[in-house]
């Protein structure tokens, strides 16, 4: 920003501070799209800048958002899709996009943590976009800072309500109750869950599995392995499973790649999908791949990218919104994996 042009936003800020009657720091943050506080002062400001005319077209001309993945894989499939769709649509609109990865503790208090420098820099990165898995510190630790941010709902560990920032969600409890009313329907009485229910991608699929099972008067079961490695939870919830001797038609792996190592170990305890097990998944990252080809729960990641970014956006030009909080819907794909299975009649 030239001189002239620093000295004239300066001056509006006054201006605009004066005529609120509030302070020139607390203009500064509303402006900046720092949306704690009172949302009443935020829309006094608003209006008042409005009302006075004052060009700020040169402050905050930076046009970049920070898409940060938290505590996972660099070239996780789906978090991936959802880059991909974020970076998609910041181009059509002009922004520039940011990628970058966090490790950080859960059990850290927010003011303990440390954000990336590039996020700090309000003059480069105006706002972020948060996938991966996240705790209520990093959240925290962004309202404090007053930066705003979007995140993928599903991903939070911890409880989620009356959130003060935008968050998104795939509906994967409906997509979950859907499947399981489909196995349902197609005669299985005994099936089984199997995830990690420490995480909450997969406590929600098991909700909604759950729901399903409940209404149709059926028992919940569940083989969850304490793993971040979602091959082994597969493998290790299938084997326990086995292990136990009970009836079991059908297996409902918390996602894709789960069902591949539930593929794994029903090939190496001589049983077939579907002639044997009938197996499901969720969120269709790679069940195409498999053999026999899975059904599944189709989430659209890259949608998902795409309208946190418009979120993000939204925030931005108007940051006296109250929160935002959109779900998307989910679509249930029949393939190969499944088979029907007869009913005893009632006699």
């Amino acid at each position: 920003m030239k001189r002239k042009d620093l000295v004239s936003a300066k001056v509006g800020l006054r201006e605009i501070a004066a005529s609120a009657k509030v302070s020139v720091a607390t203009v500064s943050r509303v402006l900046n799209g720092n949306h704690r506080g009172d949302p009443a002062v935020q829309k006094i400001v608003m209006d008042v800048a409005a009302k006075l005319n004052i060009d700020l077209s040169q402050r905050n001309k930076t046009r970049a958002l920070a898409f940060v993945l938290s505590n996972r894989a660099m070239l996780h499939s789906f978090h991936s899709k959802i880059l991909h769709g974020a970076q998609t649509f910041c181009t059509a609109q002009g922004w520039d996009i940011v990628f970058l990865s966090l490790n950080y503790s859960s059990q850290a208090q927010w003011n303990e943590l440390h954000l990336p420098k590039v996020v700090q820099r309000r003059d480069v990165v105006r706002a972020v976009i948060l996938a991966g898995t996240n705790f209520g510190n990093l959240l925290e630790l962004l309202e404090n800072k007053g930066i705003p941010c979007v995140v993928l709902g599903n991903n939070v560990i911890g409880e989620l309500e009356n959130p003060r920032h935008d968050v998104i969600f795939s509906d994967d409890i409906q997509g979950s109750q859907d499947i399981t009313r489909y196995l349902i329907g197609l005669g299985h009485r005994h099936l089984c869950f199997v995830g990690n229910l420490r995480l909450p991608w997969f406590g929600r699929c098991f909700a909604g599995y759950s729901r399903a099972m409940e209404e149709s008067g059926l028992t919940p079961v569940s083989s969850s392995i304490d793993s971040e490695n979602e091959t082994e939870i597969g493998y290790l919830g299938t084997k326990a499973l086995l292990s136990r001797g009970d009836p079991l038609t059908a297996i409902f792996a918390g996602n894709d790649t789960v069902a591949h190592g539930v593929y794994k170990a029903l090939r190496d305890s001589n049983l077939s999908v579907p002639d044997d097990i009938s197996v499901v998944g969720c969120d269709d990252t790679t069940g195409e791949w498999l053999y026999p080809r899975l059904t599944t729960i189709r989430e659209f990641p890259d949608q998902l990218g795409r309208q946190m970014v418009e979120m993000i956006l939204n925030r931005i030009a108007n940051p006296s919104l109250p929160p935002q909080q959109i779900t998307i819907p989910t679509e249930l794909i029949k393939r190969d994996s499944c088979r029907v299975i007869a009913v005893p009649r009632e006699t």
